[in-house]
């Protein structure tokens, strides 16, 4: 399991940081280190992260903002080590999307088993979703259908819901729709949307990807555009442009 978990650790003291990484590193995790928000959205857009340890008083960015962005975003499981140890630091710690709350000073064999439950509960559930997808392995068919309309940019659920788009969010769902079940790849949704490749480009891409998931209130199906870290973004589900 862990020659193939990847952990990003994000906390402003050098030394602290360094000395978990190390020691990380010793039983037997893929970790990097960085010392700010700024670098961890440059650092997710190039690899894939499985679990994100998080301090809350970054120097860029709260630590909760942070949380929020990666619950909202991406599939990566979230531990918040800081030394705010109130019940509201906790409970705000939870609520922005954390998964285990942990305060310093920590023992690192504590933090060390912290991971490896976290990524036990993680294999656990893709061997749940593997066997589901052996089972029924027909989801995909004519009642779950999705359909894009060009001429009033509307985006239909497979329960005929209707779901009006921007020409922004028109554009991605339709690039996405030329290869339903297919990751596109960020670099070419970029140049096909007209971003500019960079960290600019990429929070803007990110927030058009969050802006269209918000769509969900009221209706029976969330969009299914889904994330696959430091590669791209897919359209989950079979879809037909008219």
């Amino acid at each position: 399991m862990a020659d193939c978990r990847r952990v990003i650790i994000v906390e402003d003291d050098c030394d602290f940081r360094e000395s978990m990484v190390e020691y990380l590193v010793l039983k037997g995790l893929d970790v990097t280190g960085v010392e700010s928000a700024l670098q961890f959205y440059q650092s997710i857009t190039m690899h894939q992260y499985d679990l994100a340890i998080l301090d809350i008083g970054l120097p860029d960015q709260n630590g909760l903002v942070l949380a929020e962005y990666i619950r909202n975003n991406t599939d990566i499981r979230i531990i918040m080590l800081t030394a705010q140890s109130s019940l509201e630091s906790k409970v705000n710690a939870y609520t922005a999307g954390a998964d285990i709350y942990l305060v310093k000073p920590i023992d690192f064999s504590e933090l060390s088993a912290s991971i490896y439950s976290m990524l036990r509960r993680l294999d656990a559930s893709l061997c749940l979703s593997l066997s589901q997808q052996a089972v029924e392995p027909a989801l995909e068919n004519k009642h779950s259908q999705w359909t894009l309309i060009r001429s009033n940019w509307t985006l239909c659920s497979p329960a005929g819901e209707k779901i009006k788009l921007t020409s922004k969010e028109f554009d991605l769902v339709e690039r996405l729709a030329l290869s339903s079940n297919t990751v596109i790849l960020r670099q070419d949704l970029l140049t096909g949307l007209g971003y500019e490749n960079n960290e600019l480009g990429n929070r803007s891409l990110d927030a058009l990807v969050h802006r269209l998931r918000l769509k969900k209130d009221g209706l029976k199906y969330s969009i299914p555009v889904k994330t696959t870290h430091g590669s791209g973004y897919s359209f989950a589900a079979s879809i037909n442009t008219v």
